[in-house]
């Protein structure tokens, strides 16, 4: 008897060959039951440190640390087959120096079984990236807008409006791909400068809040799938408004409970009755 067809996860190196050609699907996951409806459909599912945000309801992803990132990880991992998997670095966990970074990454690998671990950071980043990657660590970069440094850029706003700026993001951009990033995230910058650095570098760059033009897309899920009401990114596109079903759900719930009618007859466990002798 042949042995089961197993189904090969996407790697980096799958996804490095698809520079200018298939764009690439990537979406935020942080939960074993999302990744499993995700992953038939992207190509990159991405454990973002945005889960402090999301999952976790702070202002920020500064409070995210290094063994919350290894169990979500974990718990994506487990929820996919097919998508190639990058977990976030959280904040003060790579930048003392490439030493503590190795450490860090080795056990965020060893520990969720991800393909790669993704930095914010750009130029200054160049030797942790170059001493990760020659040790075996595969890196996706992040440029542009970096939430981990929220409060030296003044909020969440875009970036590259200027001519200084820009410049320095290209530079980011062109340096950590010289470095040895596999991949390059550019979040928040200015269209022309996300063309720009797309065709300045030779490693596919993702988008999130860029352009189309970009090898490939990035969103948070939740964003798309429209669970806020108060908050939505400008670059971010609603595909469904699933906060209002939602609402509709847990109210109809609430009403049956309030009502007692529910868990009604077929909800409940019977005793079983012994069958009578003839």
């Amino acid at each position: 008897m042949s042995a089961p067809i197993t189904q090969r996860r996407l790697s980096i190196p799958d996804l490095r060959q698809r520079k200018q050609t298939t764009p690439i699907v990537a979406l935020t996951a942080y939960t074993t039951p999302m990744a499993r409806m995700l992953d038939p459909h992207v190509d990159i599912l991405l454990v973002g440190d945005s889960l402090g945000m999301v999952i976790y309801g702070h202002d920020n992803t500064l409070m995210v640390d290094l063994d919350t990132m290894i169990r979500h990880g974990q718990a994506v991992v487990r929820g996919s087959t097919r998508a190639c998997v990058v977990v976030d670095m959280p904040f003060g966990s790579f930048e003392e120096s490439p030493g503590v970074a190795f450490r860090h990454a080795a056990r965020v690998l060893a520990e969720t079984g991800c393909a790669a671990v993704k930095l914010e950071g750009g130029a200054e980043l160049a030797g942790t990236i170059a001493f990760l990657t020659r040790h075996g660590i595969p890196v996706v970069s992040h440029v542009g807008l970096m939430p981990q440094r929220v409060q030296s850029m003044g909020g969440f706003k875009a970036q590259g409006r200027d001519p200084v700026t820009a410049a320095a993001i290209m530079a980011d951009a062109v340096t950590v791909a010289e470095a040895g990033a596999s991949l390059i995230v550019v979040e928040g910058v200015v269209e022309s400068l996300a063309i720009a650095v797309t065709h300045a570098v030779s490693v596919p760059v993702i988008g999130i809040g860029a352009s189309a033009q970009c090898d490939g897309q990035v969103l948070v899920t939740e964003d798309i799938l429209g669970l806020y009401s108060d908050f939505k990114p400008k670059f971010a596109k609603n595909y469904a408004e699933l906060s209002v079903p939602i609402d509709q759900a847990v109210a109809a719930y609430a009403n049956d409970v309030r009502q007692r009618q529910f868990p009604g007859p077929e909800h409940c466990f019977q005793p079983v009755i012994p069958a009578l002798e003839k």
